[in-house]
């Protein structure tokens, strides 16, 4: 029988809660800067700041998620996703960014969901990480969501 290999996630906070995040998907985890506001955007849509010549737009992943705003401290990072291989860059802005783990797909449970939830699209399902369950968040459709709604 193989061995099934396991993914590695980083781990992130918002608020109390953990998220993981497929490390594939990170190109970089860069501290809270200054954003540049873009009128007539989404509620979630923060700006866009400049990345090494690149323009990046950057999002709450807090009020992408439907969560409160909070306000950003001095854990609050911005992590830059590729959630395609050729895609563009976006950041999401993260209140704390903890660890990097390796879960195999035995240890994440897929839930069921109502399709029509938005929101619900955007969970991979739910890690099993010692005693602690991780969200696992679909970065993918997170972003195909997001250029719908341009």
């Amino acid at each position: 029988m193989a061995v099934e290999e396991a993914k590695q996630y980083i781990i992130i906070k918002l608020g109390d809660d953990p998220y993981g995040i497929k490390i594939k998907y990170i190109e970089s985890i860069i501290v809270m800067q200054k954003i540049t506001r873009v009128p007539k955007a989404q509620s979630y849509f923060k700006g866009v700041i400049n990345l090494r010549g690149e323009v990046v737009p950057v999002m709450s992943l807090r009020l992408k998620l439907g969560l409160k705003e909070a306000e950003d401290t001095s854990s609050t990072r911005i992590i830059i996703l590729r959630p395609e291989e050729q895609g563009s860059l976006v950041g999401i802005i993260v209140d704390e960014v903890k660890e990097v783990i390796s879960l195999a797909n035995a240890d994440i449970e897929k839930l069921g969901y109502d399709n029509k939830n938005d929101k619900a699209a955007y969970s991979g399902g739910i890690g099993k990480y010692g005693d602690e369950l991780i969200n696992i968040l679909n970065i993918t459709s997170m972003a195909d969501q997001d250029k719908q709604n341009r």
